[in-house]
């Protein structure tokens, strides 16, 4: 099944373009991401899928259902959702962050 990775607006996309040229640190978190991406496109449902309750008000807004997380190195999360347009696979990436913004922004 075919795969596609899309960000739901603009400025996510910018920053994931801007992390490309950008310092080691960053540039390290763009490859992290595109490996990361190769396995959601090999498995869209490898990461730990975020109960329905616990999905935050913020990511609603793109009108989406289901809400992944794939654990990056050095304990970023990269949050995600699937979709389905006929025979493509599509991987909706919501946002990235480190552990502490995502303690913060799931109430742990």
């Amino acid at each position: 099944m075919k795969c596609k990775v899309v960000f739901p607006d603009k400025r996510v996309k910018a920053s994931f373009d801007g992390l490309k040229g950008s310092r080691n640190e960053e540039k390290q978190l763009y490859e992290w991401l595109n490996r990361a991406f190769d396995d959601i496109c090999q498995n869209a449902f490898c990461g730990v899928q975020i109960p329905k309750k616990l999905i935050p008000k913020e990511y609603q807004k793109y009108g989406i259902d289901n809400l992944w997380k794939y654990n990056l190195p050095n304990a970023w999360r990269l949050l995600y959702s699937v979709a389905r347009d006929e025979i493509i696979v599509v991987a909706i990436v919501l946002e990235w962050l480190p552990h502490k913004e995502y303690e913060r922004r799931f109430k742990y």
